[in-house]
């Protein structure tokens, strides 16, 4: 697939190429690991364990499994931990299917497709568990086209596959964005993906609210304004923000560029050196939880989570157990208003409510090379391009319709777990299509765009990422004592490897305040009437948490 943000990395040869252990246990000195002592709950046996509850088996919850359990090797803490989730897999949004569900063939991404190197915990967790990173595919003959649709005709076609082709791509951009659009971009890109990697360093904020860690990294002005509004007043060239960067934030978030504030904006730019696991993302977030070592009970609905006045403790009631279940600390891994459950808290901060985009992904196998042409007022006969992403701009310059698609992908064809591509019944090779969109896509509209050349189909709703208009407020990190909220950081950036970042800061403050602990033990104390060593440089690998 080429998109924006890979587009902008093909122009490397014109502009400045920017892109974006072995367990064992240290003792804790001086902290008592034996359970907490307290009255017995009404209606349980049980006094308080030293047991957290994570709600929420995706990125977000998995990564918090991972990091606690970091920290109970380097602490030697003794905490058990149990994770919920309301589906029957690991890996939240993130998960596959198969074709014709047929598991002799390769697994398509249904949900969060892709993650980049400067994803550095989604890339260390590849490495360290073994699994095999594949490229984001291309069409497999290396002559994929990408359109931006504007619903009424296309803003920009650029073709891939040839030296030629890329040169000819660029001199495109350039006569109609100008030279500043792509290179100033490219400069805004790569300074927040800086300042982003300093969330990776040892001196990376722990955070307890959004809002501190937004201003500590200079993004306030950034979150405060519209990605159209940030760029405009860069002085880039109008069109090329809201017909080339709406691309990336509608094929990224379902969101346009006069909405989304401008952080989000810049981060669906960042998306150099796309890869995904084989076999799926979701096996990153399995080995998240296997190698916790915490007990996960999936299938399940925690149906109320309550504190006692008297000992302060959490009682999770779920269908898991009969008996509701006591834990030290809960952390919530699950936007708070799509979980449902029954909050009794007697200080719980309020979670404002965090609308979500419904989106429905279509995915199908045709034998169609292309979609067809005559639906984009070509001509017939001719190339549609494979890859189409969309743009509000003609609704705005002409009133026109919009389109009736965020964005429409040709995925490779349909392969075998050998890697082999394979035929349908009538001997033709089918490509896998993946199509996001507003409304569901009916079955006479895939067989006019496909011209009746559709196999397998399979349809799935859900609320794939939250609105995320300007703003410089966000919901608490700690809800109450002993209660965090891993997706406070998702109105900021959502993605899975932000999930892993914001589970990390609050796994370090539960255990700060919970267990004068940390997931890393501090630099020892240094003698003041001795000269302090001068700091080591960090490796340019070095990733908090994993590395200490």
């Amino acid at each position: 697939m080429r998109s924006p943000a890979l587009l902008l990395a093909t122009t490397a040869a014109l502009y400045p190429a920017y892109a974006f252990q072995l367990p064992f246990n240290i003792p804790f000195f001086g902290g008592s690991q034996t359970p907490l002592t307290a009255p017995q709950l009404p209606g349980t046996d049980t006094t308080v364990p030293n047991r957290i509850a994570i709600i929420g088996a995706g990125a977000g919850g998995s990564s918090a499994a991972f990091w606690i359990a970091k920290a109970k090797e380097r602490y030697g803490l003794d905490i058990e931990v149990d994770v919920y989730d309301k589906n029957a897999y690991i890996g939240g949004r993130s998960t596959t299917v198969f074709p014709y569900e047929d598991e002799s063939l390769e697994a398509v991404e249904l949900g969060a497709s892709i993650f980049v190197k400067v994803n550095k915990n989604l890339w260390r967790a590849v490495d360290e568990f073994g699994l095999e990173r594949v490229d984001f595919e291309r069409d497999d003959d290396g002559a994929d086209t990408m359109g931006i649709w504007d619903g009424h005709e296309f803003a920009l076609t650029t073709s891939g596959g040839s030296f030629f082709s890329d040169w000819l791509n660029k001199i495109k951009i350039i006569w109609r964005y100008g030279y500043k659009a792509p290179s100033k971009t490219q400069e805004l890109v790569a300074t927040m993906v800086g300042i982003f990697q300093g969330l990776y360093s040892s001196e990376s904020p722990r955070w307890s609210n959004i809002s501190s860690v937004v201003s500590d990294l200079g993004w306030s002005d950034v979150t405060a304004q519209t990605t159209s509004e940030y760029f405009d007043l860069q002085g880039i060239d109008r069109r090329w923000t809201r017909e080339l960067v709406e691309a990336a934030t509608r094929v990224n978030y379902g969101q346009n560029v006069d909405k989304i504030h401008a952080l989000e904006g810049l981060c669906s730019l960042a998306a150099s050196g796309a890869s995904s696991v084989k076999g799926g993302n979701f096996r990153i977030f399995e080995h998240f939880i296997a190698e916790s070592k915490a007990s996960v009970f999936l299938n399940t609905t925690v149906k109320a989570i309550s504190q006692s006045e008297a000992t302060g403790a959490w009682v999770v009631d779920s269908s898991a157990f009969k008996q509701p279940r006591v834990y030290r600390s809960v952390i919530l891994a699950a936007p708070f208003h799509q979980t449902n459950i029954d909050f009794k808290a007697a200080a719980l901060a309020p979670v404002p409510e965090q609308p979500y985009v419904h989106l429905h992904v279509t995915l199908l196998s045709t034998s169609s090379p292309s979609p067809n042409a005559t639906y984009f007022n070509l001509a017939p006969g001719t190339k549609a391009p494979t890859t189409l992403l969309t743009t509000y701009e003609g609704v705005r310059v002409r009133g026109g319709a919009e389109p009736e698609f965020n964005s429409l992908t040709y995925h490779g064809p349909v392969r075998g777990q050998d890697g082999e591509a394979r035929v349908n019944v009538f001997g033709d090779k089918e490509w896998i299509v993946k199509v996001f969109s507003k409304a569901r896509l009916s079955d006479e509209w895939l067989e006019t765009l496909f011209e009746g050349k559709v196999g397998w189909v399979l349809r799935k709703e859900w609320d794939a990422y939250p609105m995320l208009p300007p703003t410089i407020e966000f919901p608490p990190v700690k809800l109450a004592e002993g209660l965090y909220y891993v997706n406070a950081f998702e109105p900021l950036i959502s993605t899975m490897e932000t999930e892993t970042i914001a589970s990390r800061n609050v796994v370090d403050l539960l255990l700060q305040e919970q267990f004068n602990a940390s997931i890393c033990k501090p630099s020892p104390a240094v003698d003041p009437a001795e000269d302090a060593p001068a700091p080591k440089a960090e490796p340019a690998d070095f990733v908090v948490g994993w590395d200490c």
